[in-house]
């Protein structure tokens, strides 16, 4: 359970922890503090977070040591080989702190909001195809109305971005269901299409039908993209053999191109096709949602919230974009 308090100098956050032996214990921590611990974790270096916060490396080290004595564990180990590391209950705590930042960060925007002046950071993680197609139109959205808004893009695969989301590291992700550990909003569906090179023997079909791929060598892409191709081939009856798997649809489109493999791709991962690949409509028709992803809805920052609804805005009307 958390508290949060002010004084005239500093605030002060007190943990409750409760203990079966003593009632409970209390720990007196300030933002900086917080913070500090937060971005050497995220940096792997004392140097680097004391640049990021204009800190000496001298008061860096002071500051964690305290907070270290003040919680009665060792947060980080150094190691020679492998650089800074955190302990387990560095990692635990990690967690916690972050969680602590979102509720600072809230009641400045909440305060900010009151005054009539949006600002906040948001902290938004996406696959390449959601990242590139997708999250610049709502960036560029923001910052002509919001100024004051900061925003950082984190580019992974669908799997790290649902990591990132759950170690507090982002605020709002953009993944591919299955998504039950998370409070999802649908953002945008998108069709798949065979993709093949333009002598491929299927290219004179307007439409593909699964059966006709069970023999082909296929491209898949990995780390969460695969589910609605593996639905798809179930649906149709098909045998799906995977010849290959890549993570970057820039890599898949030109395996194709050199004629390795067909694929099954996206909508917006073939909005620019390189030369000598063609897509074709695939039977039964096939799909992939897209979710905007966090936590819990209603814990929302004010900043996060108008992140997801200028991206649902603007998703709206790219309904109608096809691949050509």
């Amino acid at each position: 359970m958390f508290y949060f308090h002010t004084n005239d100098t500093v605030n002060i956050i007190i943990i409750e922890m409760h203990n079966n032996h003593e009632g409970h214990t209390e720990f007196d921590m300030n933002n900086n503090q917080i913070r500090l611990f937060v971005k050497i974790a995220e940096t792997g270096s004392f140097t680097k977070a004391g640049q990021d916060m204009n800190m000496t490396q001298p008061a860096v080290s002071r500051a964690i040591s305290a907070l270290e004595d003040e919680l009665a564990v060792k947060l980080l180990l150094r190691d020679r080989r492998s650089g800074l590391m955190l302990t387990d209950i560095g990692k635990r705590i990690l967690i916690i702190f972050r969680e602590i930042i979102i509720g600072y960060d809230k009641v400045e925007q909440e305060i900010s909001a009151e005054k009539g002046l949006e600002k906040g950071v948001i902290r938004i993680g996406a696959f390449p195809v959601a990242a590139a197609q997708l999250i610049p139109g709502v960036i560029r959205s923001i910052s002509a109305r919001y100024p004051e808004i900061e925003i950082s893009l984190a580019e992974g695969t669908v799997a790290e971005v649902k990591e990132w989301l759950a170690a507090r590291v982002i605020d709002v992700g953009l993944i591919i269901p299955p998504d039950d550990e998370f409070d999802t909003v649908p953002l945008f569906r998108e069709k798949l299409y065979a993709v093949l090179q333009d002598d491929h023997p299927l290219r004179h079909k307007e439409v593909i039908c699964v059966k006709d791929l069970e023999d082909e060598p296929m491209l898949i892409c990995r780390s969460g993209y695969e589910p609605p191709v593996v639905d798809l081939f179930r649906r149709g009856g098909s045998n799906l053999k995977v010849k290959y798997e890549v993570s970057s649809f820039l890599t898949a489109l030109n395996m194709i191109k050199e004629g390795l493999a067909v694929g099954v791709m996206s909508q917006l991962s073939l909005l620019s096709l390189p030369p000598n690949v063609i897509i074709r409509e695939l039977s039964p028709d096939a799909y992939r949602d897209i979710h905007l992803a966090v936590n819990v809805l209603d814990e929302l920052s004010i900043a996060a919230k108008l992140f997801m609804d200028t991206a649902l805005e603007l998703a709206g009307n790219m309904e109608s974009t096809i691949p050509s």
